[in-house]
């Protein structure tokens, strides 16, 4: 089992990152394979919509998200952590993933997906839904924990203090676990759940 982390917070050893630890804790500690990739402190472009990832099987824009790619097929799960900024993710991350997302096409099916967000208040839950929807638009179960997967913190540091943010932290990371090695055994037994030929329906002609 291999879980790939994206961590879009621009600051190494923050809030985020004490969130995170958290789940790395509990992964390695079940012999869970862990890469954690921050890519807040990074200068990652928005897509163009110039679809020649559909011709060239990768993103025109030959940075991060290109490197990402192949540890996203790779990975049984993904984590997307992110701060909290005006509501919203972090802009890098939200043009990294778009990108990442659009320009893969590989099936995504049954490979767990988890967010985790971060704040000093306010903001957490609409945070964590734009995160989610990169998984329920590609096939992938989300996970859940004990309470929604936010901690709470300002200052560098403050997230050791939000211990029940931390318990969750640590109970979602054991409840992907547990998915992940039961999508394993299902795969296993049942194969993957059949695919439709796609059947687009635009609302302008």
């Amino acid at each position: 089992m291999k879980v790939l982390i994206i961590n879009g917070s621009p600051r190494i050893g923050g809030n985020t990152s004490i969130a995170l630890d958290e789940m790395v804790k509990i992964f390695e500690s079940e012999g869970v394979e862990v890469e954690n990739i921050q890519i807040g402190n990074q200068v990652v472009r928005g897509c163009v919509a110039c679809n020649s990832c559909g011709t060239n099987g990768k993103c025109v824009f030959d940075d991060m998200v290109n490197e990402l790619a192949p540890k996203f097929e790779a990975c049984d799960s993904l984590v997307l952590a992110s701060p909290t900024y005006y509501a919203s993710a972090n802009a890098t991350l939200i043009a990294c993933l778009d990108r990442l997302f659009y320009s893969t096409s590989f099936d995504k099916t049954m490979k767990v997906g988890a967010s985790v967000v971060v704040a000093r208040r306010g903001g957490c839950s609409a945070t964590f839904d734009e995160l989610n929807k990169y998984f329920t638009i590609s096939g992938m179960p989300v996970a859940s924990s004990q309470y929604w997967n936010s901690v709470h913190g300002r200052e560098k540091g403050e997230a050791n203090q939000d211990l029940e943010g931390l318990q969750t932290m640590r109970t979602l990371a054991r409840n992907m676990v547990f998915l992940m090695r039961g999508i394993e055994l299902a795969k296993e037994k049942y194969g993957l759940p059949e695919k439709e030929p796609w059947q687009g329906t635009h609302f302008v002609r």
